[in-house]
């Protein structure tokens, strides 16, 4: 039940500003767990959730969404380990060098990218189902900056 609290507060957060833990509680309840307060923080000690500013206060983000050495992190390994990305309708396909792909996948899933709803790697090849076939092109374009020199 835990992980799937924890996948549902990285969804809620990917598409929600949440400010304190009240609200997240809210947008958990809303969505079928029955959760307190107390429950919450600890659910955001343990995925080390951090309080950034925004330009309207302050909203709870995961701490690569924070760190401008994140996006070079993530910069180099594309660079030195993906070989190929391309996508067919609402699906997204990334080739690596053997044995990489699922270190690349828990990277991806890491950053909050809009309208990606998940990964799922093998040992060389990555799949991704993004929401809408529209949103493929505004996605891809994050791996091919990615993958620029």
């Amino acid at each position: 039940m835990k992980a799937r609290r924890h996948f549902a507060i990285r969804e809620i957060l990917s598409s929600e500003r949440v400010s304190t833990q009240e609200e997240l509680c809210e947008f958990l309840k809303s969505r079928g767990y029955d959760v307190t307060q107390a429950t919450v923080s600890r659910d955001i000690k343990e995925l080390s959730l951090l309080k950034i500013p925004d330009g309207m206060g302050y909203h709870y983000a995961w701490p690569e969404a924070r760190s401008p050495q994140s996006n070079l992190r993530m910069k180099r390994v594309f660079q030195d380990s993906v070989v190929s990305c391309d996508c067919s309708e609402n699906i997204i396909v990334i080739k690596t060098l053997p044995g990489a792909a699922q270190s690349i996948a828990s990277l991806i899933d890491s950053q909050v990218i809009d309208n990606l709803l998940g990964t799922v790697a093998g040992d060389d090849t990555i799949f991704m189902v993004v929401k809408t076939k529209k949103a493929v092109k505004e996605v891809m374009s994050v791996f091919q900056d990615l993958l620029a020199e």
